[in-house]
C-alpha cells in the first residue's frame, strides 16, 4: 500500500526544471515539495558549451537542495493526480506513495518532438538534456578515430560528415560548438588534415534562427558560411539510413552523425492527467498562471500556454528568461498578491563559436565578438546560485588559457559491472 504525506507548506511542485525549482525557491520559508525524476535543474542555454567540453558538465547543472533550501525534494515520478482529492501519485526508487497538497504548480517542462521519419529513431542523436550532450561529444569524437582508422579515403570522409536538423538556438549553437571541438582536436589527428569536414544544417523554416531580428540570423547565416557549413533551408529530413542522410530536395549525404533539434512538445504525461490542453498538448492557464476550471491548480514553463499580458494575442515562448519571470509572477500569487503576468523580453541570444555571437538586448543588436561578450555575459547573469557563476567563469577562464579538452566520456555513469 501506497505510504501519504504531506506537502510542505501545502505546495507541491510538480517537476524540478527550471520553472519549478525557481517556483520553490522564490516561496522561500512557505516551503514546497518538489516532486521530480531529477535533483537538479538544467541551465540549457550552456549545454552547447558541455557538450564541446569548453565546459565542465556538472556545471550547467545546479542542485536543487541548495537552490532551495526551504523546499522538500522527492525523487520520483508523478503517474496520475486526483485533482478532486488533491493527491499525487508517485512511483520512486522506494515503493510507490501519495502526496496530498493543497495547491499544485505542474512544471513538467518539454521533451524533444520526434516526427515519423523513416529511420529516424535508429539512426539519429537528441540534443535536449546533459546526457544527450555528453553523448554527442563521444559520438563525434569517436567519429575521428574512426576516421583515422579508415583506409579508403570516401569512408573516411563520411566519418566526417555532421547532419543537424534543425536551425533554432540548439541547432545553430550545437553545431557551432561542435564543429570548433573537431577542428581542435584535428591536431592530435594528423592523417586527417587534409580530409574535407562536412557540416550540414537543415530546417524548414525560410531562415535560420527566425526567433530573432532578420539581419541579426542574416549574419549569423553569412559566419556559419563562412566556415564551410551547408546550410539548406526551406528542406526537411527525409529518411536515414545507415551512413546517408537523405533530404526533402533530393540531396543524399554521406554521414554517419546525424542530430535532431527540430523543436520541442510538452510532457506526455499532461495528456494524462484531464485538463484543457491547446492544440500543442500544453496546459491552458489565465493571466495568473491558474489552470482553468480546476481550483489552486497551476502551471507554467514549457508546459503551459501562458498568455502575456506584454505580449497581447501570444504565448510565452518556451525559454528560461520567460520560464523565469513566470516562476516569480506564480511565487506572488501563492503568497496573496494577484497581479496579472506580464513581461517584456529582455532580448535575444546566441553564440557562433570561436568569439561569434549576435545578441539582441534592449534594442540595442550587436554581432561578432561584441555578441559572443554580451551573450555569454547574459546567460551568466540568468544562471542561478553565485557557486555555480564562479565554476563557469572559471570553465571559461581556463579555456582561455588552455587548449581544449578532447577526452572521451562514454562510460561516465556506466561502470563495468564487477565479474570474477
Amino acid at each position: 500500500m501506497a505510504t501519504a504525506r504531506a506537502a510542505r507548506g501545502g505546495t507541491l511542485v510538480i517537476g524540478g526544471g527550471y520553472a519549478g525549482g525557481h517556483v520553490a525557491r522564490l516561496l522561500g520559508r512557505r516551503g514546497a515539495t518538489i516532486v521530480g525524476p531529477e535533483n537538479f535543474l538544467l541551465f540549457t542555454p550552456l549545454l552547447p558549451e558541455a557538450a564541446s567540453g569548453t565546459l565542465e558538465p556538472r556545471h550547467v547543472v545546479v542542485p536543487l537542495r541548495p537552490l532551495c533550501p526551504h523546499a522538500e525534494l522527492l525523487l520520483g515520478r508523478v503517474t496520475a493526480v486526483d485533482w478532486e482529492a488533491r493527491v499525487a501519485h508517485v512511483e520512486s526508487d522506494a515503493g510507490p506513495y501519495e502526496v496530498r497538497y493543497q495547491r499544485a504548480v505542474l512544471a513538467l517542462g518539454s521533451v524533444s518532438r520526434v516526427l515519423p521519419i523513416p529511420g529516424l529513431a535508429e539512426h539519429g542523436l537528441g540534443f535536449k538534456d546533459l546526457a544527450d550532450a555528453i553523448a554527442l561529444r563521444n559520438h563525434v569524437l569517436r567519429r575521428l578515430e574512426a576516421a583515422a582508422a579508415e583506409l579508403d579515403r570516401e569512408a573516411a570522409a563520411a566519418q566526417l560528415a555532421f547532419v543537424f536538423v534543425g536551425a533554432g538556438y540548439a541547432g545553430v549553437e550545437a553545431l557551432a560548438e561542435l564543429s570548433d571541438l573537431v577542428e581542435d582536436a584535428l591536431r592530435f589527428y594528423p592523417r586527417l588534415r587534409g580530409l574535407p569536414r562536412r557540416w550540414v544544417l537543415v530546417d524548414a523554416a525560410p531562415s535560420i534562427l527566425p526567433e530573432i531580428p532578420t539581419r541579426l540570423g542574416e549574419y549569423a547565416a553569412r559566419e556559419l558560411a563562412r566556415r564551410g557549413v551547408e546550410i539548406h533551408t526551406r528542406t526537411t529530413l527525409a529518411a536515414a539510413e545507415e551512413g546517408i542522410v537523405e533530404l526533402s530536395s533530393g540531396v543524399r549525404v554521406p554521414a554517419r552523425t546525424l542530430v535532431w533539434t527540430a523543436g520541442v512538445q510538452p510532457h506526455p504525461l499532461l495528456a494524462e492527467l484531464g485538463l484543457p490542453l491547446d492544440g500543442r498538448g500544453r496546459v491552458l492557464v489565465d493571466s495568473f498562471l491558474h489552470v482553468e476550471g480546476r481550483p489552486d491548480v497551476y502551471a507554467l514553463g514549457d508546459c503551459a500556454a501562458v498568455p502575456n499580458a506584454a505580449t497581447p494575442g501570444r504565448v510565452d515562448p518556451p525559454t528560461c528568461q520567460h520560464a523565469l519571470r513566470q516562476a516569480r509572477a506564480l511565487a506572488r500569487t501563492l503568497a496573496g498578491e494577484r497581479r496579472p503576468y506580464a513581461y517584456r523580453m529582455l532580448g535575444q541570444v546566441a553564440t557562433l563559436g570561436r568569439y561569434k555571437g549576435i545578441a539582441d538586448v534592449l534594442g540595442l543588436r550587436v554581432r561578432g565578438f561584441p555578441g559572443w561578450f554580451v551573450t555569454r555575459t547574459y546567460h551568466l547573469y540568468q544562471l542561478p546560485l553565485p557557486s555555480r557563476k564562479l565554476r563557469v567563469v572559471t570553465d571559461w577562464t581556463t579555456a582561455l588559457c588552455f587548449r581544449r579538452d578532447v577526452a572521451e566520456l562514454s562510460l561516465l555513469g556506466h561502470p563495468r559491472r564487477l565479474e570474477p
